[in-house]
């Protein structure tokens, strides 16, 4: 009788594991472990020189510095289900880091993401929000906007005018 409610017990938490596979939890993990070890270690800046996609993605959080990391784990198109970095560049406005014919640029805008973390310029605070550090918005304003064609593109495309 013991062996059943251990099997339920086991079944549930496989079920519970797979709907945070489906929320993107491991990855959201690993981001949130990145910030914690480099706030740990007192981190400020990155190991190595910071990568375009890592620079668009501070430069467009420079004013607000919240940055969410999203999916939609129910799209039909495989590329929208991917997760995304997402910028809060006003009240009313959200510069989403991905491009639906190019899963390569959402990868690439992700890995910019991890090196932010890893380098102590994003701390996580819940679930998926994350913010600048104050390194993290002392360096996005130094940042000039016009070396950033790809987020300019993104901007474009979005029709969001001016970032």
């Amino acid at each position: 009788m013991l062996s059943r409610v251990t099997q339920v017990s086991q079944d549930a938490r496989q079920l519970v594991m797979w709907d945070e596979l489906g929320a993107g939890a491991p990855t959201l993990m690993a981001f949130a472990q990145l910030c914690s070890g480099a706030l740990a270690s007192n981190r400020t800046e990155p190991d190595k020189p910071l990568d375009d996609e890592a620079r668009a993605i501070l430069y467009a959080a420079r004013h607000r510095g919240f940055i969410e990391i999203k999916g939609v784990n129910h799209a039909f198109e495989s590329s929208e289900r991917f997760l995304t970095v997402c910028v809060e560049l006003d009240l009313e406005r959200q510069l989403i880091f991905k491009r639906r014919d190019d899963p390569e640029l959402t990868i690439r805008f992700l890995d910019g993401f991890r090196q932010l973390c890893a380098g102590g310029l994003v701390m996580h605070h819940i679930y998926r929000d994350f913010s600048l550090t104050r390194p993290g918005f002392e360096l996005a304003r130094s940042i000039p906007g016009d070396s950033l064609a790809v987020l300019h593109q993104l901007a474009e495309e979005q029709h969001l005018g001016e970032i």
